[in-house]
């Protein structure tokens, strides 16, 4: 009887140790959504989440090999604050253990998470930084979003071709990585097409979450510029327009794609009508089936129109999702060298191909604020 209880006793022990070892086995796949859900992005952050969420809804899980893991994702805000930034990438790769990481809104908060990820070897995808820094050197740092060598470039044209300005004065949130990026390619561009060294009249500057603009505005009044080009965040941008035109300022605005929130026409209210600028995907022209997916349930599920950087949030969870399954694996080169073989894939805001900069070849889309509304204006081809 002894020795039929010791026979039953090892049964028991190699079945646990077979369910155990069954057991840890991994079940979920983490994915760290790094974005400012507070502080003075949050607005940005917040409509990249949506896309995200919305991503994950439609397409929770993900086959690895022959098994198929639930996606969970893991929300860490970055504050809006460079420092943060760093901490709170450092918190997803070192105590969630994530696989990839998704964002940041706002460049340099990207920036400031780069050697992290490149230190762990986490595959990061941003989805609407555009400053060219945020993935140069950076082996782990991707992006589905176009650059602002481009962004300014289009934005320069806009200016000479459709505006016929010869003149032109920038005012820059200086602070910010992504305002003074994109000032210096419009800049170098609009140099260029009017043949004029001296066709910039002045470069202004202020600060983040600047509240007064009356010294810039009245230097730039006193230079009589054809148009105004002043990428910055959707706040500032919003009371710069409004004081500008409170002043007697009636030369036209340009930006970028952090003007298309919410928040910009409210803050600006009817003094930011007319305001154009370049961003990332227009709702009026599809250019995907998976544009139509993302349309149609986005619609269903919140009852309005999304932002672009909502349908890139969209984008950033498909294609780090196709590189897991591509890899078959999770492990952080594995899913890198995945993501540098992405050819052509069919996202909401378009194909994505990743060059050697692991930056997107996409197309740029100008709007216009008309009637209190985001309102399509052209297609611009890189």
């Amino acid at each position: 009887m002894r020795s039929f209880g010791l026979v039953l006793g090892a049964v028991a022990l190699v079945s646990l140790g077979a369910c155990q070892k069954k057991s840890s086995a991994p079940t979920t796949v983490k994915i760290g959504v790094f974005e400012p859900m507070t502080g003075a992005n949050a607005a940005g952050g917040a409509m990249e989440v949506e896309g995200i969420k919305l991503a994950n809804e439609m397409f929770p899980t993900v086959k690895v090999g022959d098994k198929e893991l639930k996606i969970e994702l893991v929300i860490s805000d970055n504050k809006s604050d460079k420092v943060e930034a760093a901490n709170a990438a450092q918190r997803l790769v070192d105590q969630d253990k994530v696989a990839a990481v998704l964002g940041s809104w706002g460049s340099s908060l990207s920036m400031a998470a780069g050697p992290i990820v490149k230190d762990k070897k986490v595959p990061a995808v941003a989805l609407s930084a555009t400053n060219p820094l945020v993935t140069k050197g950076n082996e782990y740092y991707f992006r589905v979003c176009f650059i602002d060598p481009f962004q300014g470039t289009v934005m320069a044209n806009y200016a000479f071709k459709e505006l016929k300005a010869k003149k032109a004065v920038i005012i820059r949130e200086v602070s910010n990585d992504y305002s003074v990026g994109l000032a210096r390619f419009f800049s170098d561009s609009f140099k260029k097409l009017t043949g004029d060294e001296g066709a910039i009249l002045s470069e202004l500057n202020y600060n983040t979450n600047d509240q007064d603009f009356t010294a810039q505005l009245t230097t730039a009044k006193s230079m009589n510029p054809d148009v105004i080009f002043a990428p910055g965040n959707y706040t500032e941008s919003a009371l710069l327009i409004k004081q500008a035109r409170e002043l007697g300022i009636t030369a036209p605005f340009l930006g970028g794609d952090t003007w298309e929130t919410p928040e910009f026409m409210d803050v600006g209210k009817q003094a930011v009508e007319g305001a154009v600028f370049s961003t990332f995907f227009a709702t009026e022209v599809p250019i995907t089936e998976t544009s139509k997916t993302f349309l149609d349930a986005y619609r269903k599920q919140y009852n309005k129109e999304p932002a672009a950087v909502t349908a890139l949030g969209f984008d950033g969870y498909l294609v780090v999702r196709a590189a897991i399954e591509k890899a078959g694996s999770l492990d952080g080169p594995k899913v890198r060298d995945a993501l540098a073989a992405t050819q052509r894939f069919p996202g909401a805001a378009g194909h994505i191909t990743f060059d050697q900069n692991r930056d997107a070849t996409k197309s740029a889309v100008i709007k216009v604020v008309k009637g209190g509304k985001f309102t399509y204006l052209t297609t611009v081809q890189p």
